[in-house]
This record gives C-alpha cells, structure tokens and sequence, in this order.
C-alpha cells in the first residue's frame, strides 16, 4: 500500500484549516483510518486496512510493545484466511498485563531479542515467533494456511519454526503450535490448497505428494498437479478462480483457459490417471470428494 498516513495535530501545524480538513474527508482526499488519523488513499482490502491501522498504531505503543500475531502476518506479507482483523495485537515482554480493548488486544508474553525484527519502519515478531504465536491462539487450519504460505515462499525454515515452538514449551496452546508448524509444507501454493490439505488429513487419507509432475511414457511433460498419489494412479486438483486469472497471458480470456485447462486434464487422464477436482465450495463440506478419492484409492485408502 502506498497510501501516505496523516495525523490530525500534524496536518493542522502544516496549515491545514479545520474546514479545509472536513472538505478532504468529504471529497475523498483524505479516508478516516480512525479518530485523528487519516490516509490519503483507501486501503483495497482488509488486510490492507489492518495493515493501514497497525502503522498507525504502532507509533501509540508503549515503548516495549512489539506488533505480533495475526498483526504482525498481515506486516510480513502472509494470508490472514478468516483470522479476526478487528484488533491490533501487540506483545509486551511482561508477565502480566494483557489486555483486549475494542481496537486493540496487547498479549503479555516473553519476548527474546532475536524475535524482533522490523518491517516498513516498525518492530513487529519475527516470522517464526509470528507463526509460532498464530498456531498457540488460532485453529489448526488457519495456522496451517498462515504456515504454509511462509513455508512456501521460503521465508522461514523448518528448523527456525521447530526453535520457535520449542522455547515457547510452557506457553498455553504450545502442543496446537507444534501440530500445526509440523503439519505445515511448501508445497501449498495457495490458501485453498493449504485448505485442501487440511480437508484430506482431516478425512483420513493419505498424505499427498504435493505439485507433482505428470510426464508421458516417453518422458514429455504434461504439465503438474496440486495433489497426487501416484502409487494408486490418483490425482486431484484444487479449482479456485484465482488459478485461472494467474494462467492469463495478454489477449486470452478465461474461457480460452477453460479450453487449455480440459485438454491438460484430457492429456492426465489419458496417462492413466484419475482425476478428482473441487472447488471452494466443496472445501465446507469435504466428505463427498473424499469419498470419491477413497474409492479412487482403494480399501487401503484411510490412515486413521
């Protein structure tokens, strides 16, 4: 976002009358990020809004305060898929004196040197301290999207987040964290995928092999698919419209990637392999596309 940030004392020193302030606000010059503070630009979506409003925050923290959890997420650029963006989360290296207000909720936990890094001007948790911290207070899904998108474009390393969890042992939900982070893979490239992920363990089959590539008998590349159990000849493919608007070259349509997209499927299934396909929708209720990649799989098909 490249809105610039206003407050109202500083606006009025430079010479900006009150009228002329309520004229800017009226007009759209000027978007009310909260009382006395302003951008010059509305932010594009919520997480573009929580990030507008952590910045702001950030200069009104106390001096130990540290932005964390889904706040410090959103700073670091990762997905924060159905997590709360109603508070701004901050912790203070104390043992007492948490709190939850109406804009903000400021967490009281032990805060080590190196898990502070800065991001566009302000200190926020490092990655691994964030990922740790969204897996102990969310739910096992939405910490595994957060994780896997981190994962995936390389941000943080396995063993970075296995320290992370181990020196926050004694911290309440630590066993949630650890199942979460260890759960986490780089293969997921998108939060539907990460979804999908958690649908099929939740299911009890087993794990896929992530982004695998299909290639004829005699070598030629097919092209790679979200999910796949080569073993049983299975595949299966996340169908979110995102995925089409990213496979656009200049002067195409989606219904030219539509065409594309059944010849590559055409071209799997004629490698003999079975495809299974869902879609957002699917992902809230799972049990029906499970089932039909379990008979896919076969009777040894469940884990559980």
């Amino acid at each position: 976002m490249t809105s610039a940030f206003h407050r109202r004392p500083d606006l009025l020193a430079a010479g900006v009358r009150e009228h002329e302030l309520r004229r800017r606000l009226r007009t759209g010059e000027l978007v009310r990020l909260r009382r006395g503070h302003y951008l010059s630009e509305a932010p594009t979506g919520p997480e573009q809004w929580h990030r507008a409003r952590a910045l702001a925050a950030a200069h009104e923290m106390a001096a130990d305060a540290v932005l964390s959890h889904v706040t410090a997420a959103v700073l670091h650029g990762l997905p924060a898929w159905d997590l709360p963006l109603d508070r701004v989360h901050s912790t203070r290296p104390r043992r007492s004196g948490a709190r939850v207000g109406r804009f903000a909720h400021v967490h009281a936990a032990q805060l080590d040197a190196d898990e502070v890094v800065e991001v566009d001007g302000v200190r926020v948790t490092s990655l691994a301290r964030t990922l740790a911290d969204i897996g102990r207070s969310a739910p096992f899904e939405h910490a595994v999207v957060v994780a896997d998108a981190a994962l995936h474009r390389h941000l943080v390393t396995r063993g970075e987040l296995d320290a992370a969890v181990a020196r926050g042992a004694r911290r309440p939900g630590n066993p949630a964290a650890d199942r979460a982070l260890r759960f986490a893979a780089p293969g997921s490239m998108s939060v539907g995928e990460s979804r999908s992920r958690v649908a099929l363990h939740v299911a009890g089959l087993p794990a896929p092999v992530l982004q695998w590539p299909v290639v004829t008998a005699g070598g030629a590349a097919v092209g790679e698919v979200d999910f796949a159990w080569p073993r049983q000849r299975c595949v299966g493919e996340f169908d979110g419209r995102v995925k089409y608007g990213r496979l656009l070259f200049p002067g195409q349509d989606a219904g030219d990637v539509l065409f594309a997209e059944k010849r590559r499927e055409d071209a799997i299934r004629d490698e003999g392999l079975h495809m299974t396909r869902w879609t957002w929708r699917d992902l809230a209720d799972f049990a029906p596309v499970a089932a039909r990649i379990a008979r896919r799989l076969g009777p040894t098909s469940h884990t559980g």
